[in-house]
């Protein structure tokens, strides 16, 4: 049980019921407690952490005046809802958040009733809650449905799509947009203030319609007398509000509103829950807030490992391996440095994905197109056309959402555009959301496409190299989160032939073809068979796409068994296309596939989640002893 001293208010609550029983004076005090109790938890078991600090008010409001669960609260991507999953149920589970058996660090439908709609991605809820809204219309059930947007998920077409339907078909719907200037920024005024609350006033409103229905008897003159009031109203908005583009979409909007004065919010809410249509609530909030560190450093601490509370700064310890994200994104600065027009283009995540230090060295070539995959690739395709060479940096995961225009606007057109993809394979403590367990499955459908995976961070300068050079179609490079694996870095590049492997360790009695960190625990697992008087040849593909034939034809007729190893999923990936070719070329040998299951991985480390799977050493030389022996 929380402590009631420390948190006095909190250790009240522990549904949305309990937010609804409290004085309203005791609301300011609940939300002091729940930051206080996420910079206590998260600076212990790290997770995301700005975007909670900044939807404290936001979600208490919520929870106050809607009767969750059975009024409908639809979260975009859930790192900004943390304290949603506080006041669910879930605060005692908090300190297990990300971590191996304990609750996801978004939302999940099967974890909680609470959580309307799962996502790890951005730029859903309103659609999602858009869909929601036209069933319970459907089933005559009457409900509210609120989505909460923001945190950069405003620069992702699908809201506006979702938008846009809304207001055409004139949905009951509400959502509150969490700006945060991570997507819109905008002044608050007192005026607008003011303003807001007014037009948002049942009495207004009452008036307004009473106003409306007066001037319909009135024939030409009282048409006459609507559209003045219309652009009166309008005028208003468009002087004080930053809401004639959500006007323009068919909604309603309110705003902007003081996102940290639980008192306003809470009336707002209270005021628009029963007018019909779309709304749109735009709140101005600050990501971090009451966590001066987080405050200071809102990107810093968008995400974070264990933290000193005091000062915010990672507990991790200094030195250590430099990650595969920085290895790339001081390669790709050292080539735009020989070649100007190479480009680097990303998706809202310029430290994520490395290009930060491109963005520091050469701004120039350095694009940052918001949460919009779909867009950064077409956008990277047409920069082609032009003889720029794009490189996409991107999370594997994310890549995903812009398949389409990877097949239509690049590989169609045969153009040179370079993927690299961070995050292949199991991530961590984001769970199936952020996995990239697919890259290879879809990307090697793609006609034209050249896909590798490096063995350790050696390779991926030459990778990188070599993909940049490539003037045939469309490059993806495929590398994992963390630490790379300390290998010294030669000066320089190297181009690497195009489809081409190497053998890397010699034997007699079986095969290992593995992509990736696989091959490394490849190595690992050939040692440990040695002892048992097992000889084990080892070999690095590097390409899944094309593959090395000549390579696979010479493995085939040497051994009668073959381990094929990759960190993907185990349909259509690495070994299915090693599969594929056996049966093509009319090759034999007894194959033994060891990948991801055909299923979606839950979150915990990566070092657990392989133990879990058996694709870590002990559990690939387990699998291939019963292989042996057979």
């Amino acid at each position: 049980m929380i402590d009631a001293q420390k948190y006095p208010v909190l250790s009240k609550v522990t549904y949305p019921a309990d937010v609804r029983k409290l004085d309203i004076n005791d609301l300011k005090g609940l939300c002091k407690d729940i930051r206080e109790f996420l910079v206590d938890t998260i600076s212990e078991t790290g997770g995301h952490f700005g975007g909670g600090l900044g939807t404290v008010e936001i979600t208490v409001a919520l929870h106050r005046v809607f009767n969750t669960p059975d009024d409908l609260i639809v979260w975009d991507t859930g790192h900004q809802a943390y304290p949603h999953k506080i006041l669910t149920g879930r605060k005692e589970l908090l300190h297990t958040i990300r971590q191996y058996g304990g609750i996801s660090g978004f939302l999940k439908r099967n974890e909680s009733e609470y959580d309307a709609f799962g996502a790890g991605h951005a730029s859903t809820s309103i659609s999602a809650a858009l869909g929601m809204a036209e069933a319970s219309k459907k089933l005559g059930i009457k409900r509210n449905v609120v989505a909460v947007i923001g945190d950069g998920a405003m620069t992702g077409g699908m809201a506006y799509e979702a938008m846009n339907n809304a207001g055409f078909r004139k949905s009951d719907l509400i959502v509150v947009l969490n700006d945060n200037n991570m997507s819109i920024s905008s002044n608050v005024w007192q005026i607008s203030n003011y303003f807001t609350e007014m037009i948002a006033h049942p009495d207004y409103n009452k008036f307004k319609g009473y106003v409306w229905d007066l001037t319909g008897k009135l024939d030409h003159f009282g048409d006459r007398l609507r559209r003045i009031a219309v652009r009166l109203e309008s005028g208003i908005k468009s002087i004080v509000t930053p809401g004639m583009l959500f006007e323009a979409l068919g909604f309603r909007y309110f705003g902007p509103v003081n996102g940290h004065n639980i008192h306003h919010l809470v009336k707002i809410f209270e005021q628009v829950k029963g007018l019909r249509g779309p709304i749109l609530i735009h709140a101005t909030t600050q990501k971090g807030k009451g966590y001066k560190p987080a405050e200071d450093d809102a990107q810093r601490l968008h995400a974070s490992t264990p933290f000193d509370k005091v000062t915010g700064k990672a507990l991790k310890a200094p030195g250590g391996k430099p990650s595969y994200t920085s290895i790339f994104g001081k390669a790709l600065v050292e080539l735009v440095n020989e070649n100007k027009k190479i480009v680097g283009i990303t998706g809202a995540m310029p430290d994520g994905t490395g290009l930060n230090y491109l963005q520091e060295a050469f701004p120039d070539n350095y694009i940052d197109v918001g949460i919009a995959e779909e867009h950064a690739v077409t956008f990277a395709a047409g920069m082609a056309t032009q003889g720029i060479i794009p490189v996409v940096a991107v999370y594997s995961t994310f890549l995903q959402r812009a398949f389409d225009q990877i097949l239509h606007d690049v590989s169609l057109q045969h153009l040179h555009v370079v993927f690299v993809l961070d995050r292949a394979g199991l991530v961590g403590a984001d769970g199936p959301t952020h996995h990239g367990t697919f890259d290879l499955s879809y990307l090697r459908v793609v006609p034209y496409m050249v896909l590798m995976a490096p063995q350790d961070e050696q390779e991926l300068r030459n990778m990188l190299y070599t993909a940049v050079q490539h003037r045939g179609g469309p490059v993806a490079i495929r590398y994992p989160r963390g630490s790379a694996v300390g290998v010294p870095l030669a000066p320089g590049f190297e181009a690497l032939p195009i489809g081409k492997g190497a053998i890397i360790k010699k034997g007699k009695d079986i095969a290992f073809l593995a992509v990736g960190i696989m091959v490394n625990y490849a190595v690992e697992a050939a040692e440990l068979l040695e002892s048992e008087g097992v000889s084990a040849e080892v070999v690095n593909m590097r390409f899944i796409k094309p593959l090395d034939g000549e390579l696979l034809q010479d493995i085939a007729a040497r051994f009668e068994k073959i381990v094929l190893l990759e960190e993907s999923s185990i349909i259509g990936g690495f070994s299915s296309a090693v599969t594929e070719y056996f049966a093509d070329n009319g090759l034999c040998a007894k194959l033994l596939r060891i990948g991801l299951p055909d299923s979606y991985v839950d979150h915990g480390t990566q070092e657990e989640l392989h133990a879990e799977l058996k694709i870590d050493v002990e559990g690939i030389k387990e699998k291939v002893s019963a292989f042996l022996n057979k």
